[in-house]
């Protein structure tokens, strides 16, 4: 099994890194496979709703000059993804915001049923909007959001502080716990039981 780490912060080995680091080495503690791909410091452009990704061939997003389709394939062929993020302005930082946009667009059928949890950095306030932000991303994909005993926020500004927000941390190392668990729970049931019946969505329109 494998989990993919997202990281949208653009500061290499900064807090992010480190609140990701702190659930994959759990993960990996627990025998799940792991690999972190850094988002955040790269040029992506946001989605455009030309719904070329919507009829293209494997459901690839209409521009081919970023990281979009290749990192969507590799968190199409995991069991899970960790998205993670710092707080800019109560919110997601908008490279990841635009990443996200178009990953979720083109890729919310290949994630249905995977497990995904989040995680977001911030120096005091503002990080649950930001979980809650990430959040509906798996939870519009119908994917399976594992529990922890808090908020999976990380308390940090300067490089390094968020290894001294002691709850934080061992709030994330539960997560990632949970998931790993789940991860094993969803394999080992996948034989003898059935994924839940899904069904074309429908869409109604409270514009008259």
């Amino acid at each position: 099994m494998k989990v993919i780490a997202i990281n949208g912060s653009p500061r290499f080995n900064g807090n992010t890194s480190m609140a990701l680091k702190a659930m994959t080495d759990e993960l990996e503690r627990q025998g799940i496979e792991t690999e972190t791909i850094q988002i955040g410091n790269l040029s992506i452009r946001g989605c455009i709703a030309c719904g070329h990704c919507r009829t293209s061939e494997g459901n690839k997003c209409v521009f081919k000059d970023d990281c979009v389709n290749d990192v969507a394939q590799k968190m199409r062929e995991a069991d899970g993804f960790i998205l993670g993020c710092p707080t800019y302005y109560a919110g997601i930082p908008g490279t990841m915001k635009s990443f996200l946009d178009r990953v979720f667009y083109s890729s919310t059928p290949y994630f249905r049923l995977k497990v995904g949890t989040t995680t977001a950095v911030v120096r005091r306030a503002g990080g649950v909007d930001v979980v809650h932000q990430l959040n509906n991303y798996l939870n519009l994909a119908q994917m399976v959001i594992p529990p922890s005993q808090y908020w999976t926020i990380a308390y940090g500004r300067d490089k390094g502080e968020v290894e001294g927000d002691g709850e934080g941390m061992q709030t994330l190392v539960k997560n990632a716990r949970s998931m790993a668990w789940l991860l094993k729970l969803i394999e080992a049931g996948k034989d003898s039981i059935p994924l839940p019946e899904n069904e074309p969505k429908v869409v109604t329109s409270f514009i008259r």
